[in-house]
């Protein structure tokens, strides 16, 4: 009831998103930190949307229309809290730099601080980078022609350059194209991704690399699944 009685009247003034989670400022001076996890949807429906199991929470907008949280395992979350302390909130405050905002020389620099482990884990750690997840850090690495169990340490400087150009080509290709629907995932109007048909990687096992021809290879490693061709990626 307290967060009902926060929220009711109150104006969305803006929407912004920190790594993987998305923040709506509102009116009241507060802000509605959500992160949908794996299974979560925000949907923006009309209301005779017939509502599931599944729908957690609706907020009725004054247009007529709903914004309902919808997740299949539950593991998303929504918090309200006060706006000009979001950056204290431990959601926020360990995230690393965001992807599509750094510099080639940043980037560099943060390798420089990382001197062992894996890179394809490491670029998935939110707290080194914010805004790489599993589909494009395979991805990403394909780009540059790293595999995925390289030790950080071992990256030549044009591997670094080609690992941040591979960053700012396929991010922004995937954003045009709403995305990657491998799962679940669709937008707030319920469309899914166009992206799946331009991914070179993931998702693959088994076909033939689009550049060499060669059978990608699918790997667990650090608890999550890389894909990798073997003859482009060295």
């Amino acid at each position: 009831e307290e967060f009902e009685e926060r929220v009711k009247g109150a104006k969305i003034e803006g929407a912004k998103r920190r790594a993987k989670l998305i923040i709506l400022e509102l009116s009241t001076g507060e802000s509605l930190l959500i992160h949908l996890k794996l299974t979560g949807r925000l949907l923006y429906v009309e209301p005779r949307e017939p509502l599931d199991a599944h729908t957690h929470i609706v907020f009725h907008l004054d247009d007529g229309h709903q914004l309902r949280l919808w997740d299949l395992r539950r593991f998303g979350y929504i918090k309200l809290v006060p706006s000009g302390r979001l950056e204290e909130m431990p959601e926020l405050a360990e995230f690393g730099p965001e992807a599509l905002e750094m510099t080639l020389g940043e980037f560099k620099n943060l390798l420089v601080t990382k001197k062992r482990g894996k890179v394809k884990p490491l670029l998935m750690e939110q707290k080194f980078i914010s805004g790489l997840g599993n589909i494009y850090s395979d991805e990403v690495l394909h780009y540059a022609g790293v595999q995925p169990t390289r030790d950080v340490s071992t990256l030549m400087e044009q591997e670094k350059e080609l690992i941040y150009e591979g960053i700012q080509t396929i991010l922004p290709a995937a954003l045009k194209h709403r995305g990657s629907s491998v799962d679940l995932y669709v937008d707030i109007y319920g469309r899914q991704g166009q992206y799946v048909p331009h991914l070179q990687v993931y998702g693959r096992e088994g076909e033939s690399c689009y550049r060499c021809g060669a059978s990608i290879k699918r790997i667990r490693l650090g608890g999550r699944s890389a894909h990798f061709c073997p003859n482009c990626q060295r």
